[in-house]
């Protein structure tokens, strides 16, 4: 897309929306210098630092920052995250307009969320693999749907970047059995899918080998029975139902009612996992995570389908937020007054603290500098301009209508199916969290701008009807 003064003008809604989204990432970086910390941003630096398969979350994110480490900016991290959203909000218009035939107006709307939503802007300054596996599986999504014969070269760069955010948050894994499904439908030759199928485990297998080689085992993490063990920890009922000998002691603490969140229920000091601060999960207790897990299930199959339920469809789309799943962890999805406590002596795995952790990483203590008056002006508009979950769903409604009723295209289907899944596997399999929801926002609201938006088909002009002269006639002989 060119800017042009014409086209400004014929693209003006859009053009402010993406200086209003410039504008606000410039102020943010100016009033929070640095980056915003997370309780796992040390875990990334640590890969960063030293690079090797972290056991407690995939290490894509942490071989990014390793590979801008040279610079020992903390800010430069900031500025190419915030750059990643705004580069994929403009392709994305662009595609919207000139490839999926959606009305100026409708992109636009369509983009706006990604690129004025506060929670997003702060996710983007958090030192979190949020961003990038945003870019990532986002970016793969549309070049999938771009019209036109899916070719092996456009497979195999789809199925590079699904690879790349797939070791980035292993949430992307099924979004590859997605763009298969899409393929599919779209009744691609054989070449696609087998260059599709390559470069999407090129990354994911050579990740899972070089996992083997450090902990034993082909995975992506060594946690997936430690996360179910914490979902299932808020409804697993010891009293009513007797556990296996080897897993009874995995039973959670507490009543049902009283026990915290289930994420929360891993990291606590006194879990029966025997978490601890820079330790790991061995795989004996992944191993008897996952069959105390299976367990409760089992025996308490719509307990869990309760729990699963009440965090996709009351938490994810209420209006407003909760302090959930701790009030620290929501805390630090908005921009703060003052520099996040970092408790630099904590140990972090794999060697040192989060002091000599930062300190190894920027050359410096990264402390996060908040700068008035600019601080203030991105605080009080987090209070005011935001998408709440039920907005959200409204959007997920308007483009299951559209495919049902308006008979959308399967791209509509892909963009639509995509964020339902990324909003669904985290309650499923682990706890709802608030940052899992923005993946999801840019993919609700493509498919319900292609769903709604689309340009009317141009009527060719009338045209008089051609009569033919009549034949002449043979004189009379």
């Amino acid at each position: 897309m060119s800017f042009s003064p014409s086209a400004v003008r014929r693209n003006w809604l859009f053009c402010v929306v993406l200086v209003a989204g410039v504008v606000l990432r410039v102020i943010t970086m100016l009033g929070f210098r640095g980056v915003l910390w997370f309780n796992d941003s040390y875990d990334f630096l640590r890969i960063a630092d030293d690079p090797f398969p972290h056991p407690l979350r995939p290490s894509g994110y942490g071989l990014f920052l390793w590979a801008l480490k040279p610079f020992h900016s903390l800010a430069l991290i900031t500025v190419l995250q915030h750059a990643a959203i705004i580069g994929i909000a403009v392709l994305g218009y662009r595609m919207l307009v000139r490839d999926f035939e959606v009305r100026r107006t409708w992109a636009a709307l369509a983009v706006a969320p990604v690129l004025l939503d506060s929670f997003q802007i702060e996710l983007e300054h958090l030192l979190l693999s949020d961003t990038l596996f945003t870019v990532t599986v986002f970016g793969a999504m549309l070049l999938l749907a771009k019209p036109g014969a899916a070719g092996w070269r456009r497979a195999a760069l789809v199925g590079a970047l699904l690879g790349v955010a797939a070791v980035t948050r292993t949430v992307g894994v099924p979004l590859f059995l997605i763009a298969v499904l899409y393929l599919l439908l779209r009744r691609t030759r054989w070449p696609v899918y087998v260059a599709l199928a390559v470069t999407f485990v090129m990354p994911v297998a050579a990740y899972a080998t070089w996992f083997k080689q450090e902990h034993g085992r082909y995975q992506m993490t060594g946690v997936d029975g430690v996360f179910l063990w914490g979902r299932t920890a808020a409804f697993a009922d010891c009293d009513r139902f007797t556990p296996p000998p080897d897993i009874a002691k995995l039973c959670p603490y507490g009543a049902k009612d009283d026990r915290p969140s289930s994420s929360h229920q891993i990291w606590e000091d006194n879990s029966p996992l025997g978490w601890s601060n820079g330790g790991t999960f061995d795989e004996e207790t992944n191993e008897r995570a996952q069959r105390f897990a299976l367990w409760a299930i089992g025996n308490q199959p719509l307990d869990y389908l309760r729990v699963v339920s009440y965090d996709f469809f009351v938490r994810t789309f209420s209006w407003h937020r909760s302090r959930y799943p701790t009030v620290g962890t929501e805390a630090r999805y908005h921009f703060p007054t003052r520099p996040t406590a970092q408790k630099p002596d904590l140990p972090v795995y794999g060697g040192g603290d989060r002091r000599s952790v930062v300190h190894e990483y920027s050359h410096g203590t990264g402390r996060t500098h908040i700068v008035e008056p600019y601080a203030g002006v991105m605080r009080d508009y987090q209070k005011h301009v935001s998408v709440p979950g039920t907005v959200l769903g409204v959007v997920l409604l308007a483009g299951a209508a559209g495919i049902v009723w308006r008979r959308a295209r399967a791209r509509t289907a892909l963009f639509w199916t995509s964020g339902v899944t990324l909003l669904a596997i985290p309650p499923i399999t682990v706890d709802f969290d608030y940052r899992y929801m923005l993946p999801a926002l840019p993919f609700a609201c493509f498919a319900a701008a292609m769903a709604w938006g689309r340009r009317k088909p141009a009527v060719p002009p009338e045209t008089e009807p051609v009569t033919q002269e009549p034949e002449a006639q043979p004189a009379d002989a």
